[in-house]
């Protein structure tokens, strides 16, 4: 068992176990564990109103499998003499797959395809409240904005039909559907459903915290969305996967809503619908080099035949600085992927969707240690058929997680059009420049403040900002820009400043008079 598991035994209690009754006395421990888990379960599906009963069983069903699985599992997940490097031939460049061109009628193509959009988190590390989609991003336009933007221009340009579909989580469900009304009369059908709910378990007893299903506000820290590796589970169990493919549905092109990369590819569509060795591939995995910004990310490797998502919190302490290297690990999921949805239904009819488990400890208020078990959307990519990576422009990877990350897209190094970012033509080279704003710029609020207008990026190759500093308006930023405010100390960079290759310390302060 793993270390958490085996810290359940007693110490000196292995010690008093004859030769060969570990495994047994394990197998004991986890059984009442399990019957233990069950009990609980059992008691917080009574508490569940009549409405809301099945939706509750089928979550907590849910979990129970997962949480079987977690005891089940022993020691590290991967050996890591097992791990190689994917071979070339399922790393597809993404110029080979252009190369191929488009078909002449690409409305069919487009009428084979749904687009989900993540859409469990929340605002809060911006320092916003509600749903992280509904943040502005860009000329007032939310994230949701530019998605509903970006898929009614396909709808309008083809004279097709792409739904988009939002996965919720208990979280954002609410604010979200108050929001959609606005979107009613878009050339688009939006749908929703929930991910999972799951409970938080104590870090001792195993046992779930919560004591009953009710969405009070006490109850809200016990309770928690399951990572977005729940979206097959939730997507079936909704009915709306059964109905899409009813309707010749074939392919979901699924995305971080914070990703303003992701946008739809027409001819990784086209690979799929028309791949060119009639061997359908059921999943694709959009890729990106890895810089040393990305060392954390997820990486493509083969193990035991098969290719498989490689998330640092799977890699053993002795491995990381490796599994970190830019030469041995060469690219990292962008968290693009494009699944079929028959597949989809397949294996979850089967219960054949495995996925590593990523256990998450947390600390609640009161100082209760927990876990949540959760799981990773890219790690199924082994259990479909024909799967593969596309390494596609680092273009199609823009996340937003930071206020760093959104004074890049609010700038002018990127134009907007029908919801999607382009970099602009008049940026010389195409990397994006390395951003770092300090802390009192981290919530959104505070960085609108500090700022008097976007500063203009289109020369800038590397920006730091530390402390209490300000911009006035139509300031210009080139080469390597650091500006750092000590404690106490405090700069205002004057309106129409042109700061290029130059360091700013200590005091500078400019007052009206």
């Amino acid at each position: 068992m793993s270390q958490l598991k085996g810290s359940r035994l007693a110490p000196g209690f292995s010690a008093a176990i004859p030769n060969g009754g570990m495994a047994e006395f394990e197998e004991m421990v986890r059984q009442e564990l399990e019957e233990a888990m069950k009990k609980e379960l059992d008691a917080l599906v009574a508490t569940a109103p009549p409405n809301e009963l099945e939706a509750t069983r089928k979550d907590l069903e849910g979990f129970q499998k997962l949480f079987h699985r977690f005891l089940k599992e022993k020691g590290p997940a991967v050996d890591w003499g097992k791990i190689k490097p994917p071979p070339e031939e399922l790393i597809q460049p993404y110029e080979k797959i252009k190369a191929r061109g488009l078909p002449s009628n690409v409305s069919k193509l487009l009428s084979k395809l749904v687009v989900v959009k993540l859409n469990g988190g929340l605002g809060t590390s911006m320092g916003c409240k509600g749903p992280k989609s509904l943040i502005s991003v860009r000329n007032e336009n939310t994230f949701l904005d530019l998605t509903v933007q970006q898929i009614e221009h396909l709808n309008k340009t083809y004279n097709t039909d792409v739904p988009l579909v939002l996965m919720n989580s208990f979280n954002t469900d609410e604010d979200t559907k108050k929001i959609l009304q606005k979107y009613s009369h878009c050339r688009l059908k939006i749908y929703t459903f929930n991910q999972s709910r799951y409970p938080r378990i104590n870090k001792e007893s195993l046992l779930p915290v919560a004591k009953d299903v009710s969405f009070t506000a006490e109850n809200a820290e016990v309770w928690y969305p399951p990572g977005h590796g729940d979206i097959y589970g939730s997507f079936y169990n909704s009915g709306l996967l059964e109905s899409l493919i009813d309707e010749g549905k074939e392919y979901m092109f699924v995305s971080n809503i914070d990703n303003l990369g992701a946008t739809v590819d027409l001819y990784i569509l086209n690979y799929l619908l028309n791949s060119p060795n009639g061997h359908l591939c059921e999943f694709v995995m959009e890729v990106t080099d890895k810089t040393r910004a990305d060392v954390k990310g997820g990486t493509l490797t083969q193990y035991e035949g098969k290719l498989r998502l490689l998330e640092i919190a799977q890699v053993p302490k002795a491995h990381v600085d490796e599994f970190k290297s830019v030469s041995k690990f060469k690219i990292f999921n962008t968290n693009n992927l494009w699944v079929s949805l028959p597949a989809i239904k397949r294996q979850q009819e089967s219960n054949a969707i495995d996925m590593e488990i990523i256990v998450n400890p947390k600390t609640l208020d009161g100082g209760l240690n927990v876990i949540q078990l959760e799981t990773a959307v890219g790690a199924a990519v082994k259990c479909f058929d024909n799967s593969l990576g596309i390494n596609v422009p680092r273009s199609r990877f823009l996340p937003v997680k930071t206020s760093s990350d959104l004074l890049l897209v609010m700038s002018n190094l990127y134009s907007l059009s029908a919801g999607s970012l382009t970099m602009s033509e008049k940026r010389e080279f195409p990397t994006v420049p390395l951003v770092k704003l300090g802390s009192s710029f981290t919530k959104v609020q505070d960085y609108l403040r500090r700022l008097e207008s976007i500063p203009d990026l289109l020369e800038l190759d590397h920006l730091t900002v530390s402390g209490d500093v300000t911009f006035g308006k139509n300031v210009s930023l080139k080469g390597t820009v650091i500006i750092i405010a000590n404690h106490g100390d405090r700069i205002d960079i004057p309106a129409g400043a042109v700061l290029e290759n130059k360091i700013v310390s200590g005091n500078l302060r400019i007052l009206d008079h």
